[in-house]
């Protein structure tokens, strides 16, 4: 085998090498989307629970009278503040 022919071999081994490692890192980075792809949907279901409580919520405060409305929003408040507290 020539010089020739023998650095054509390894520059063959490399590239084939390096195909099997791009393949490796597309087959992992289409594993990464699926896993972002479900917290993805995890997080908008859970976004959109809390936006039909809320919803509720802001029904009960339009028909709520004066002297609950305060309590009412206070405890919105609260509810609200230790939720976000808790995903920090």
């Amino acid at each position: 085998m020539t010089t020739r022919e023998a650095y054509i071999e390894k520059m063959k081994t490399q590239l084939d090498e390096l195909n099997v490692r791009m393949d490796r890192l597309g087959d992992k980075a289409a594993e990464a989307q699926a896993n972002v792809r479900a917290s993805y949907q995890k997080d908008m279901a859970l976004l959109r629970e809390q936006s039909v409580h809320a919803k509720a919520k802001m029904e009960e405060l339009k028909t709520a009278g004066e002297d609950r409305w305060e309590e009412k929003v206070r405890d919105a408040f609260v509810h609200s503040f230790s939720y976000f507290k808790s995903q920090v």
